[in-house]
Protein backbone atom coordinates (compact mmCIF):
# COMPACT_ATOMS: atom_id res chain seq x y z
CA UNK A 1 0.00 0.00 0.00
CA UNK A 2 1.68 3.35 -1.10
CA UNK A 3 0.66 6.63 1.04
CA UNK A 4 0.25 9.89 -0.90
CA UNK A 5 0.44 13.50 0.66
CA UNK A 6 -1.96 16.19 0.18
CA UNK A 7 -1.53 19.42 0.74
CA UNK A 8 -4.96 21.25 0.89
CA UNK A 9 -4.16 25.25 0.29
CA UNK A 10 -7.54 27.11 1.55
CA UNK A 11 -8.33 30.76 1.66
CA UNK A 12 -8.25 30.65 5.64
CA UNK A 13 -6.68 27.85 6.53
CA UNK A 14 -4.27 25.38 5.77
CA UNK A 15 -4.38 21.40 5.65
CA UNK A 16 -2.00 18.43 5.02
CA UNK A 17 -3.22 14.98 4.49
CA UNK A 18 -1.88 11.59 3.83
CA UNK A 19 -4.06 8.89 2.25
CA UNK A 20 -3.50 5.33 1.26
CA UNK A 21 -3.95 3.85 -2.30
CA UNK A 22 -7.39 3.61 -1.53
CA UNK A 23 -7.90 7.43 -0.41
CA UNK A 24 -8.48 6.13 3.02
CA UNK A 25 -7.53 9.27 5.62
CA UNK A 26 -4.20 7.91 7.14
CA UNK A 27 -2.90 11.51 9.03
CA UNK A 28 -3.92 14.93 8.49
CA UNK A 29 -3.26 18.29 9.68
CA UNK A 30 -4.91 21.72 9.67
CA UNK A 31 -3.82 25.32 10.67
CA UNK A 32 -5.85 28.43 10.21
CA UNK A 33 -4.60 31.87 9.49
CA UNK A 34 -5.90 35.30 9.46
CA UNK A 35 -6.99 37.40 6.51
CA UNK A 36 -6.41 41.23 6.75
CA UNK A 37 -9.35 44.03 5.03
CA UNK A 38 -7.01 47.36 4.93
CA UNK A 39 -10.04 48.68 2.71
CA UNK A 40 -14.02 48.32 2.17
CA UNK A 41 -13.87 45.85 -0.23
CA UNK A 42 -10.01 44.93 0.18
CA UNK A 43 -8.57 41.10 0.94
CA UNK A 44 -5.34 40.83 1.68
CA UNK A 45 -3.43 38.16 3.53
CA UNK A 46 0.60 37.53 4.47
CA UNK A 47 1.79 35.15 1.71
CA UNK A 48 5.07 34.00 4.57
CA UNK A 49 1.83 32.48 6.43
CA UNK A 50 0.86 30.19 3.65
CA UNK A 51 4.49 28.98 3.65
CA UNK A 52 4.77 28.37 7.36
CA UNK A 53 1.21 26.90 7.72
CA UNK A 54 1.66 24.43 4.71
CA UNK A 55 5.07 23.70 6.21
CA UNK A 56 3.79 23.51 9.76
CA UNK A 57 0.84 20.95 8.78
CA UNK A 58 2.83 18.96 6.52
CA UNK A 59 6.16 18.98 9.27
CA UNK A 60 3.53 17.30 11.39
CA UNK A 61 2.06 14.40 9.67
CA UNK A 62 5.59 13.13 8.40
CA UNK A 63 7.08 10.05 9.90
CA UNK A 64 10.84 9.57 10.13
CA UNK A 65 11.71 6.93 7.59
CA UNK A 66 8.32 7.29 5.95
CA UNK A 67 7.96 6.84 2.07
CA UNK A 68 5.51 8.81 0.56
CA UNK A 69 4.96 7.86 -3.26
CA UNK A 70 3.97 11.98 -4.43
CA UNK A 71 2.21 15.00 -3.20
CA UNK A 72 -0.64 17.07 -5.01
CA UNK A 73 -1.42 20.22 -4.22
CA UNK A 74 -4.48 21.96 -4.48
CA UNK A 75 -5.08 25.60 -4.00
CA UNK A 76 -7.36 28.59 -3.21
CA UNK A 77 -7.35 29.80 -6.87
CA UNK A 78 -6.95 33.89 -8.20
CA UNK A 79 -5.39 34.89 -4.76
CA UNK A 80 -2.24 36.95 -6.45
CA UNK A 81 1.27 37.12 -5.32
CA UNK A 82 4.22 38.60 -6.75
CA UNK A 83 7.79 38.12 -5.42
CA UNK A 84 11.36 38.54 -6.12
CA UNK A 85 12.94 36.56 -8.56
CA UNK A 86 16.35 36.76 -6.50
CA UNK A 87 14.89 36.77 -2.72
CA UNK A 88 11.71 34.41 -2.85
CA UNK A 89 10.17 37.85 -1.10
CA UNK A 90 6.86 38.89 -1.80
CA UNK A 91 6.80 42.33 -2.65
CA UNK A 92 3.06 43.05 -1.37
CA UNK A 93 0.38 41.42 0.66
CA UNK A 94 -1.10 38.66 -1.27
CA UNK A 95 -4.14 39.93 -2.73
CA UNK A 96 -7.26 37.47 -2.23
CA UNK A 97 -9.32 36.27 -5.19
CA UNK A 98 -12.31 37.94 -2.98
CA UNK A 99 -10.62 41.66 -3.64
CA UNK A 100 -12.54 44.43 -5.48
CA UNK A 101 -10.11 47.12 -5.48
CA UNK A 102 -9.52 47.18 -8.96
CA UNK A 103 -13.35 47.39 -9.79
CA UNK A 104 -12.86 50.82 -11.41
CA UNK A 105 -10.36 49.84 -13.84
CA UNK A 106 -12.36 46.94 -14.76
CA UNK A 107 -15.30 48.91 -15.52
CA UNK A 108 -12.77 51.38 -17.63
CA UNK A 109 -11.96 48.40 -19.66
CA UNK A 110 -15.37 47.40 -20.01
CA UNK A 111 -16.33 50.92 -21.44
CA UNK A 112 -13.34 50.40 -23.82
CA UNK A 113 -14.93 47.61 -24.95
CA UNK A 114 -12.59 45.04 -24.26
CA UNK A 115 -14.72 42.37 -22.39
CA UNK A 116 -16.27 40.28 -25.30
CA UNK A 117 -12.59 39.60 -26.46
CA UNK A 118 -12.09 38.75 -22.73
CA UNK A 119 -14.38 36.39 -22.48
CA UNK A 120 -13.61 35.08 -26.00
CA UNK A 121 -10.30 33.60 -25.12
CA UNK A 122 -10.37 33.48 -21.29
CA UNK A 123 -14.28 32.09 -20.70
CA UNK A 124 -14.20 34.44 -17.78
CA UNK A 125 -15.85 37.87 -17.38
CA UNK A 126 -13.95 41.04 -16.82
CA UNK A 127 -14.25 41.50 -13.08
CA UNK A 128 -11.80 42.19 -10.16
CA UNK A 129 -11.90 38.28 -8.83
CA UNK A 130 -9.58 37.14 -11.55
CA UNK A 131 -5.84 37.75 -11.17
CA UNK A 132 -4.94 40.13 -14.15
CA UNK A 133 -6.06 43.43 -12.57
CA UNK A 134 -4.36 42.15 -9.59
CA UNK A 135 -0.95 41.96 -10.74
CA UNK A 136 -1.39 44.98 -12.92
CA UNK A 137 -2.41 46.90 -9.31
CA UNK A 138 0.62 45.56 -7.92
CA UNK A 139 2.68 46.99 -10.89
CA UNK A 140 1.09 50.12 -10.99
CA UNK A 141 1.03 51.19 -7.32
CA UNK A 142 4.15 49.29 -5.56
CA UNK A 143 7.11 51.67 -5.57
CA UNK A 144 9.58 50.19 -7.84
CA UNK A 145 7.78 47.21 -9.09
CA UNK A 146 7.26 48.07 -12.45
CA UNK A 147 10.48 49.01 -13.37
CA UNK A 148 11.29 45.49 -11.31
CA UNK A 149 9.05 43.77 -13.76
CA UNK A 150 10.23 45.19 -16.69
CA UNK A 151 13.89 43.78 -16.34
CA UNK A 152 12.53 40.09 -15.45
CA UNK A 153 12.84 40.40 -11.72
CA UNK A 154 9.46 39.75 -10.71
CA UNK A 155 7.82 36.87 -10.39
CA UNK A 156 3.60 36.27 -10.35
CA UNK A 157 2.10 33.14 -9.15
CA UNK A 158 -1.07 32.40 -7.66
CA UNK A 159 -0.78 30.19 -4.04
CA UNK A 160 0.33 27.10 -6.18
CA UNK A 161 2.93 28.61 -7.94
CA UNK A 162 4.58 30.11 -4.60
CA UNK A 163 4.38 27.11 -2.77
CA UNK A 164 6.14 25.23 -5.50
CA UNK A 165 8.81 27.98 -5.70
CA UNK A 166 9.69 27.97 -2.24
CA UNK A 167 8.95 24.66 -1.15
CA UNK A 168 10.30 22.86 -4.57
CA UNK A 169 14.05 21.55 -4.61
CA UNK A 170 14.24 23.13 -7.74
CA UNK A 171 12.82 26.28 -7.27
CA UNK A 172 9.90 25.60 -10.19
CA UNK A 173 8.16 28.26 -11.17
CA UNK A 174 5.63 26.51 -12.54
CA UNK A 175 1.40 26.25 -12.38
CA UNK A 176 -1.21 24.12 -13.79
CA UNK A 177 -3.68 24.90 -16.70
CA UNK A 178 -6.79 25.43 -13.84
CA UNK A 179 -4.99 28.01 -12.43
CA UNK A 180 -3.63 29.68 -15.14
CA UNK A 181 -7.66 29.29 -16.80
CA UNK A 182 -8.24 31.70 -13.50
CA UNK A 183 -6.13 35.00 -14.18
CA UNK A 184 -7.94 36.34 -17.42
CA UNK A 185 -4.37 35.75 -19.44
CA UNK A 186 -4.88 32.72 -20.38
CA UNK A 187 -6.21 31.71 -23.30
CA UNK A 188 -8.39 28.35 -23.17
CA UNK A 189 -8.53 27.52 -26.37
CA UNK A 190 -4.65 27.63 -27.29
CA UNK A 191 -4.14 26.62 -23.57
CA UNK A 192 -1.20 28.80 -23.50
CA UNK A 193 -0.31 32.60 -22.37
CA UNK A 194 -2.31 34.91 -24.15
CA UNK A 195 0.30 38.10 -25.48
CA UNK A 196 -2.44 40.58 -26.43
CA UNK A 197 -4.02 40.04 -23.08
CA UNK A 198 -0.82 40.64 -21.52
CA UNK A 199 -0.46 43.57 -23.60
CA UNK A 200 -3.57 44.86 -22.78
CA UNK A 201 -2.96 44.48 -18.87
CA UNK A 202 0.55 45.71 -19.82
CA UNK A 203 2.06 42.10 -18.04
CA UNK A 204 5.74 41.58 -18.53
CA UNK A 205 5.27 37.51 -19.47
CA UNK A 206 8.57 36.85 -18.10
CA UNK A 207 6.62 37.14 -14.93
CA UNK A 208 4.20 34.21 -15.77
CA UNK A 209 4.93 30.72 -14.70
CA UNK A 210 5.35 27.84 -17.26
CA UNK A 211 2.17 26.14 -17.72
CA UNK A 212 1.95 22.53 -16.86
CA UNK A 213 -1.14 19.40 -17.06
CA UNK A 214 -2.20 18.56 -13.73
CA UNK A 215 -0.45 15.30 -13.37
CA UNK A 216 2.90 16.42 -14.78
CA UNK A 217 6.31 16.90 -12.73
CA UNK A 218 6.30 19.87 -10.79
CA UNK A 219 9.12 19.46 -9.00
CA UNK A 220 10.09 17.54 -5.12
CA UNK A 221 9.16 18.93 -2.49
CA UNK A 222 11.15 19.04 0.70
CA UNK A 223 10.47 19.57 3.80
CA UNK A 224 11.37 17.77 7.00
CA UNK A 225 13.94 15.68 5.33
CA UNK A 226 11.91 13.95 3.14
CA UNK A 227 12.05 14.82 -0.58
CA UNK A 228 8.93 14.19 -1.97
CA UNK A 229 7.74 14.47 -5.82
CA UNK A 230 5.38 16.71 -6.66
CA UNK A 231 2.89 14.96 -9.48
CA UNK A 232 -0.10 16.49 -8.74
CA UNK A 233 -1.35 20.54 -9.06
CA UNK A 234 -5.27 21.73 -9.55
CA UNK A 235 -7.05 24.33 -8.54
CA UNK A 236 -9.78 23.82 -5.70
CA UNK A 237 -13.12 23.91 -6.82
CA UNK A 238 -11.31 21.53 -10.24
CA UNK A 239 -9.76 19.46 -7.25
CA UNK A 240 -13.03 18.78 -5.47
CA UNK A 241 -14.84 18.11 -9.45
CA UNK A 242 -12.08 15.12 -9.86
CA UNK A 243 -12.57 14.39 -5.76
CA UNK A 244 -16.31 13.80 -6.74
CA UNK A 245 -15.39 11.51 -9.95
CA UNK A 246 -17.53 14.00 -11.95
CA UNK A 247 -15.81 12.73 -15.20
CA UNK A 248 -18.13 12.60 -17.62
CA UNK A 249 -20.64 15.05 -19.47
CA UNK A 250 -22.82 16.23 -17.33
CA UNK A 251 -21.53 15.58 -13.75
CA UNK A 252 -21.96 18.45 -11.45
CA UNK A 253 -20.67 18.84 -8.05
CA UNK A 254 -21.23 22.27 -5.55
CA UNK A 255 -18.60 23.16 -2.73
CA UNK A 256 -20.24 25.17 0.12
CA UNK A 257 -16.68 26.50 1.77
CA UNK A 258 -15.45 29.98 2.72
CA UNK A 259 -17.68 30.92 -1.03
CA UNK A 260 -19.57 28.52 -2.66
CA UNK A 261 -18.40 26.76 -6.48
CA UNK A 262 -20.97 24.97 -8.75
CA UNK A 263 -19.16 23.03 -11.74
CA UNK A 264 -20.36 20.89 -14.30
CA UNK A 265 -17.96 19.15 -16.50
CA UNK A 266 -18.54 19.51 -20.15
CA UNK A 267 -16.14 16.86 -21.24
CA UNK A 268 -14.01 18.88 -24.66
CA UNK A 269 -17.04 21.52 -25.49
CA UNK A 270 -16.05 24.75 -24.04
CA UNK A 271 -20.23 25.85 -23.00
CA UNK A 272 -20.60 29.09 -23.41
CA UNK A 273 -23.20 30.91 -21.10
CA UNK A 274 -24.36 34.37 -20.85
CA UNK A 275 -26.27 34.84 -17.68
CA UNK A 276 -23.23 35.07 -15.50
CA UNK A 277 -21.66 32.09 -15.10
CA UNK A 278 -17.82 31.05 -16.37
CA UNK A 279 -16.35 28.48 -18.84
CA UNK A 280 -12.86 27.24 -17.71
CA UNK A 281 -10.55 24.15 -17.70
CA UNK A 282 -11.93 21.19 -15.49
CA UNK A 283 -8.07 19.21 -15.66
CA UNK A 284 -5.94 18.13 -18.50
CA UNK A 285 -4.90 14.66 -17.36
CA UNK A 286 -3.55 11.77 -19.10
CA UNK A 287 -3.08 14.63 -22.13
CA UNK A 288 -6.53 15.44 -22.10
CA UNK A 289 -8.30 18.85 -21.62
CA UNK A 290 -11.77 18.72 -19.82
CA UNK A 291 -14.09 22.22 -19.82
CA UNK A 292 -16.15 23.29 -17.66
CA UNK A 293 -18.84 25.66 -16.13
CA UNK A 294 -19.15 27.47 -13.10
CA UNK A 295 -20.81 29.48 -10.90
CA UNK A 296 -18.88 31.36 -8.31
CA UNK A 297 -20.26 32.55 -5.19
CA UNK A 298 -18.07 34.34 -3.14
CA UNK A 299 -19.72 34.52 0.31
CA UNK A 300 -20.91 30.87 2.42
CA UNK A 301 -18.81 29.73 5.25
CA UNK A 302 -17.31 33.15 5.81
CA UNK A 303 -20.98 34.16 6.29
CA UNK A 304 -21.23 31.79 9.42
CA UNK A 305 -18.10 32.70 10.17
CA UNK A 306 -18.75 36.30 10.41
CA UNK A 307 -22.25 35.63 12.28
CA UNK A 308 -20.00 33.35 15.17
CA UNK A 309 -17.12 35.89 15.22
CA UNK A 310 -18.40 39.42 14.88
CA UNK A 311 -22.20 38.90 15.95
CA UNK A 312 -21.59 36.10 18.37
CA UNK A 313 -24.75 34.43 17.89
CA UNK A 314 -23.23 31.10 18.91
CA UNK A 315 -19.48 30.04 19.99
CA UNK A 316 -18.84 27.54 17.09
CA UNK A 317 -19.66 27.13 13.47
CA UNK A 318 -21.40 23.31 14.17
CA UNK A 319 -23.46 24.81 16.99
CA UNK A 320 -25.16 26.90 14.09
CA UNK A 321 -27.55 24.24 12.72
CA UNK A 322 -28.98 24.58 16.21
CA UNK A 323 -30.29 28.06 14.88
CA UNK A 324 -31.39 26.78 11.28
CA UNK A 325 -34.83 26.35 10.81
CA UNK A 326 -35.29 23.10 9.67
CA UNK A 327 -38.77 24.34 7.07
CA UNK A 328 -36.58 27.58 6.55
CA UNK A 329 -38.75 29.73 8.46
CA UNK A 330 -37.13 32.98 8.57
CA UNK A 331 -40.19 34.93 9.86
CA UNK A 332 -39.79 37.30 6.81
CA UNK A 333 -36.24 38.29 6.92
CA UNK A 334 -34.15 38.21 3.89
CA UNK A 335 -30.27 38.61 4.10
CA UNK A 336 -28.01 40.14 1.16
CA UNK A 337 -24.95 38.08 1.16
CA UNK A 338 -22.45 40.64 -0.21
CA UNK A 339 -19.85 41.62 2.05
CA UNK A 340 -17.50 42.11 -1.17
CA UNK A 341 -19.81 42.08 -3.79
CA UNK A 342 -22.22 39.30 -5.15
CA UNK A 343 -20.85 36.52 -7.91
CA UNK A 344 -22.59 34.20 -10.39
CA UNK A 345 -25.05 35.53 -11.55
CA UNK A 346 -25.28 39.00 -10.84
CA UNK A 347 -21.50 40.09 -10.49
CA UNK A 348 -21.89 43.79 -9.00
CA UNK A 349 -18.77 44.85 -7.18
CA UNK A 350 -20.27 47.73 -5.59
CA UNK A 351 -23.00 46.10 -3.68
CA UNK A 352 -22.64 45.26 -0.26
CA UNK A 353 -24.31 43.28 2.62
CA UNK A 354 -27.38 43.37 4.80
CA UNK A 355 -31.07 42.34 6.21
CA UNK A 356 -34.60 43.56 5.48
CA UNK A 357 -37.45 42.61 7.59
CA UNK A 358 -36.32 42.94 10.85
CA UNK A 359 -38.84 43.77 13.42
CA UNK A 360 -38.90 43.83 17.46
CA UNK A 361 -40.31 40.11 16.82
CA UNK A 362 -37.01 38.95 15.21
CA UNK A 363 -34.33 36.59 16.43
CA UNK A 364 -31.25 34.98 16.25
CA UNK A 365 -32.99 32.15 14.52
CA UNK A 366 -34.90 34.11 11.87
CA UNK A 367 -31.45 36.31 11.22
CA UNK A 368 -29.42 32.92 10.98
CA UNK A 369 -31.97 31.34 8.92
CA UNK A 370 -31.86 34.21 6.68
CA UNK A 371 -28.56 33.88 6.10
CA UNK A 372 -28.29 30.00 5.43
CA UNK A 373 -31.60 30.66 2.93
CA UNK A 374 -29.14 33.22 0.99
CA UNK A 375 -26.54 30.58 0.16
CA UNK A 376 -29.36 27.92 -1.12
CA UNK A 377 -31.13 30.76 -2.83
CA UNK A 378 -27.83 31.52 -4.74
CA UNK A 379 -27.37 27.88 -5.30
CA UNK A 380 -30.58 28.22 -6.72
CA UNK A 381 -30.02 31.23 -9.18
CA UNK A 382 -26.97 28.67 -11.09
CA UNK A 383 -29.42 25.78 -11.69
CA UNK A 384 -32.26 27.29 -12.86
CA UNK A 385 -29.81 28.56 -15.32
CA UNK A 386 -27.71 25.88 -16.37
CA UNK A 387 -31.32 24.49 -16.72
CA UNK A 388 -32.53 26.39 -19.51
CA UNK A 389 -29.56 24.88 -21.20
CA UNK A 390 -31.17 21.39 -20.89
CA UNK A 391 -28.32 20.78 -18.51
CA UNK A 392 -30.02 18.00 -16.38
CA UNK A 393 -29.67 18.26 -12.43
CA UNK A 394 -31.81 15.49 -11.12
CA UNK A 395 -28.98 15.23 -8.51
CA UNK A 396 -25.96 17.56 -7.12
CA UNK A 397 -23.17 16.06 -4.86
CA UNK A 398 -21.94 18.82 -2.58
CA UNK A 399 -19.24 18.98 -0.83
CA UNK A 400 -16.85 21.64 1.56
CA UNK A 401 -16.85 21.97 5.46
CA UNK A 402 -20.35 23.42 5.66
CA UNK A 403 -21.95 20.20 4.43
CA UNK A 404 -20.88 18.50 7.84
CA UNK A 405 -24.57 20.86 8.70
CA UNK A 406 -27.33 18.16 8.24
CA UNK A 407 -29.93 20.47 8.66
CA UNK A 408 -28.11 22.58 5.81
CA UNK A 409 -28.05 19.86 3.84
CA UNK A 410 -31.91 18.83 3.71
CA UNK A 411 -32.59 23.27 3.36
CA UNK A 412 -30.80 23.02 0.58
CA UNK A 413 -32.11 20.13 -0.92
CA UNK A 414 -35.65 21.28 -0.01
CA UNK A 415 -35.12 24.77 -1.67
CA UNK A 416 -33.89 23.43 -5.07
CA UNK A 417 -36.70 20.47 -4.77
CA UNK A 418 -33.00 17.86 -6.04
CA UNK A 419 -31.44 15.49 -4.08
CA UNK A 420 -28.65 16.56 -2.46
CA UNK A 421 -25.60 13.63 -2.36
CA UNK A 422 -22.71 14.14 0.32
CA UNK A 423 -19.80 11.71 0.42
CA UNK A 424 -18.05 10.34 3.14
CA UNK A 425 -15.07 12.70 3.07
CA UNK A 426 -16.70 15.79 2.78
CA UNK A 427 -12.97 17.45 1.75
CA UNK A 428 -13.05 16.54 -1.46
CA UNK A 429 -10.56 19.03 -2.64
CA UNK A 430 -8.03 17.29 -0.59
CA UNK A 431 -9.02 13.70 -2.15
CA UNK A 432 -8.98 14.90 -5.70
CA UNK A 433 -5.46 16.61 -5.22
CA UNK A 434 -4.38 12.89 -4.54
CA UNK A 435 -5.56 11.66 -6.93
CA UNK A 436 -4.11 13.71 -9.63
CA UNK A 437 -1.08 12.92 -7.87
CA UNK A 438 -1.81 9.29 -8.34
CA UNK A 439 -2.49 9.34 -12.18
CA UNK A 440 0.64 11.36 -12.17
CA UNK A 441 2.38 8.18 -10.75
CA UNK A 442 0.81 5.43 -13.23
CA UNK A 443 -1.46 4.29 -10.32
CA UNK A 444 -5.21 3.87 -10.92
CA UNK A 445 -7.41 5.02 -8.88
CA UNK A 446 -10.36 3.56 -6.89
CA UNK A 447 -13.91 4.08 -8.08
CA UNK A 448 -16.30 4.87 -5.09
CA UNK A 449 -18.76 2.97 -3.34
CA UNK A 450 -22.44 4.10 -3.32
CA UNK A 451 -22.41 2.59 0.77
CA UNK A 452 -20.25 5.78 1.62
CA UNK A 453 -22.60 8.46 0.30
CA UNK A 454 -25.47 10.05 2.27
CA UNK A 455 -28.74 11.21 0.50
CA UNK A 456 -31.05 14.19 1.43
CA UNK A 457 -34.27 14.41 -0.46
CA UNK A 458 -36.70 17.03 -1.22
CA UNK A 459 -39.57 17.30 0.82
CA UNK A 460 -42.13 17.68 -1.61
CA UNK A 461 -44.83 19.43 0.97
CA UNK A 462 -42.26 22.87 1.19
CA UNK A 463 -42.06 23.13 -2.52
CA UNK A 464 -44.50 25.95 -2.65
CA UNK A 465 -43.06 27.65 0.39
CA UNK A 466 -39.35 27.77 -0.49
CA UNK A 467 -40.36 29.34 -3.95
CA UNK A 468 -42.48 31.91 -2.36
CA UNK A 469 -39.16 32.67 0.25
CA UNK A 470 -37.17 32.50 -3.05
CA UNK A 471 -39.38 34.91 -5.22
CA UNK A 472 -39.07 37.38 -2.18
CA UNK A 473 -35.42 37.02 -1.38
CA UNK A 474 -35.06 37.29 -5.34
CA UNK A 475 -37.07 40.63 -5.23
CA UNK A 476 -35.13 42.16 -2.23
CA UNK A 477 -31.87 41.52 -4.71
CA UNK A 478 -32.92 43.02 -7.42
CA UNK A 479 -34.46 46.37 -5.72
CA UNK A 480 -30.70 46.33 -3.87
CA UNK A 481 -28.96 46.20 -7.35
CA UNK A 482 -31.06 49.01 -8.55
CA UNK A 483 -30.64 51.19 -5.63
Amino acid sequence: MKNYLSIDQGTTSSRAIIFDSNLKLVRDSQKEYDLSYPRDGWVELDPLDIIDTVTETVSSILKENEEIEACGITNQRETTIVWSKNTGKPIHSGIVWQDRRTHDLCDKLKSEGYEELITEKTGLLLDPYFSATKIKWVLDNVDGARTMAEKGDLLFGTVDTYLIYMLSKEKNHFTDVTNASRTLLFNIKTMDWDDELLELFDIPKSMMPNVLACDDNFGTLSIKEHDIPIRGVIGDQQAALVGQDCFNEGDMKSTYGTGCFLMVNTEENPVEIKEGLLTTVAYKLEGKVHYAIEGSIYSCGNIIKWLRDKMRFFESANESENFLEKTGNSNNVLFLPAFNGLGAPFWNSDIRGGFYGITQDTTINDMTTASFLAITFQTKEITSILEKYNIEISKLLVDGGMIQNKTFCQVLSDTLQKEIIKPENVESTAVGACKVAMIGSGEDIIKPSSLNLSSFKPNKDLKDKYAVNHKAWKEYISDSLRN
